[in-house]
C-alpha cells in the first residue's frame, strides 16, 4: 500500500470514528446501556436503524450488493468505538450474517427492516469455524446451535450446516429458541431445529468468522481503553493523605503496565486487520487473527479487573460504571474462541508454516 493509499485509509478511519460518536460517544454516560440490561431483546431498534442508515452492517459488502466495500481495518475501527461505549446492538454478528444474503433479504437487512444473525457454534469454546453436525437437504434443517448473541432480537438466522449455510426465519415451524442471561445483562440464544423449513445460501463461513473474531478483539480493545481512561481520571481526582492517589509511585507503575497491555493489543489488532485486507496466505491470516484475539481477551480481563481494584471499594459496586466494562469483558473473552484456544491455534499454524517451509 502506497503513502497516498495509507493517507486515504487513515482519513476514512478517522471519519468512521467520528460518525460513531453519534451512536457511541466515548465520553458519554451509560444510562442507556444500564436501562437495556436484562431486558429483551437487549438493544434499541431505533439505534439499530441509525447504524443501518450509517451503512455499518454493509460496510464490508461490495457496492453491487448495497455495501460500502471498505476494509477490515475500517470495520475494526467501528467495533472499537462500540466497545468503548459498551454498545449492545449486534453489529458484528449482523455483518457476519450479511455475507451470505442476497436480493430482497440483504436489502431489508441493510435498510434496517430485518435483523439476521448467524448461528454457527455447536460446542462450547470451539475454534472460529463452523461445526458440521447440523444437516439439511436444502429444504429443511435439523440441528442445534448455541451461544448466539442478542438472539431475541433476530428476525431470522443464517445457520451453518454440513452442506453450507441456510436461512431460517424465527417463526418457522420446528424452531425453538431459548435464552440464557449473561454477566453483562445481555443474553445468548440456543437454537434447536427439527425439520425446520429453510432456504439454502451460498458462501464459505470461515472467512467471515475470522473477520468477526478480529472485530470482537477490536471491541474488547475499546472496552479496555475506556475502562483505563476512567481509572486514570479517578486516580487524578481521588485524594488520600492530602494528595491525588495517582501520585503514588506504586499505582503509577500499575497504570503503566496496563497502558502497555493496551498498546500491545492495539498493535496486534491493527496488524491483523492489515493482514486480512492485504489477502495474505490463509495460514498467515489465521495466525494474525488468533494472536489478536488471544491478546485482546487476556488483556481486557486484566485491564478491567485492575480498573476495579484501582477504584477501591466503589469499583466493586454495581452502581459504579467501571464494573460494566469487566462484565462485558467476561462475556466476550471466550466468544469466538478463548485465549487458550487461540494460543493453541496460533502455535499450530506457526508449526504448519515451518513444516511447509
Amino acid at each position: 500500500m502506497g503513502a497516498t493509499d495509507q493517507d486515504d485509509r487513515a482519513e476514512r478511519i478517522a471519519m468512521i470514528r467520528g460518525s460513531a460518536a453519534s451512536v457511541a460517544p466515548r465520553t458519554g454516560d451509560l444510562r442507556r446501556i444500564r436501562a437495556l440490561r436484562f431486558q429483551r431483546p437487549g438493544f434499541d431498534r431505533p439505534i439499530w436503524q441509525t447504524m443501518c442508515d450509517l451503512g455499518w452492517p454493509g460496510l464490508r459488502l461490495s457496492e453491487d450488493r448495497g455495501g460500502s466495500a471498505l476494509g477490515v481495518a475500517e470495520f475494526c475501527a467501528i467495533a472499537e468505538e462500540l466497545g468503548a461505549a459498551l454498545v449492545p446492538e449486534p453489529l458484528i454478528e449482523a455483518a457476519l450474517a450479511a455475507n451470505f444474503l442476497t436480493g430482497d433479504t440483504i436489502a431489508d437487512v441493510l435498510a434496517g427492516h430485518t435483523i439476521v444473525l448467524p448461528a454457527w457454534q455447536e460446542r462450547a469454546n470451539t475454534l472460529p469455524a463452523p461445526a458440521h453436525d447440523t444437516v439439511t437437504d436444502g429444504k429443511r434443517v435439523s440441528g442445534r446451535k448455541i451461544f448466539i448473541p442478542a438472539a431475541a432480537g433476530a428476525d431470522a438466522f443464517v445457520v451453518t450446516t454440513r452442506a453450507g449455510p441456510v436461512l431460517v426465519t424465527k417463526d418457522a415451524p420446528g424452531l425453538t429458541l431459548t435464552l440464557d442471561a449473561t454477566q453483562d445483562g445481555g443474553h445468548f440464544g440456543t437454537l434447536t431445529l427439527s425439520d425446520t423449513p429453510c432456504r439454502p445460501l451460498e458462501g464459505d463461513p470461515a472467512p467471515a468468522l475470522e473477520e468477526a473474531t478480529l472485530a470482537t478483539a477490536a471491541y474488547l480493545l475499546g472496552v479496555m481503553e475506556r475502562a483505563f481512561a476512567m481509572t486514570l481520571d479517578y486516580l487524578k481526582t481521588r485524594k488520600q493523605f492530602g494528595r491525588p492517589i495517582g501520585s503514588f509511585q506504586s499505582l503509577q507503575h500499575r497504570a503503566v503496565d496496563l497502558s502497555v497491555q493496551i498498546a500491545l493489543t492495539r498493535a496486534s489488532v491493527e496488524a491483523a486487520a492489515v493482514t486480512l485486507d492485504d489477502a495474505a496466505p490463509l495460514a498467515t491470516r489465521i495466525a494474525a487473527v488468533s494472536r489478536a484475539k488471544a491478546r485482546a481477551s487476556a488483556a481486557a480481563m486484566l485491564v478491567t479487573r485492575q480498573a476495579i481494584q484501582l477504584h477501591g471499594g466503589i469499583g466493586y459496586t454495581d452502581e459504579y460504571d467501571v464494573g460494566l466494562f469487566l462484565r462485558k469483558a467476561m462475556v466476550l473473552a471466550n466468544l469466538y474462541g478463548s485465549p487458550a484456544l487461540h494460543r493453541a491455534r496460533y502455535a499450530a499454524t506457526d508449526a504448519d508454516e515451518e513444516e511447509a517451509a
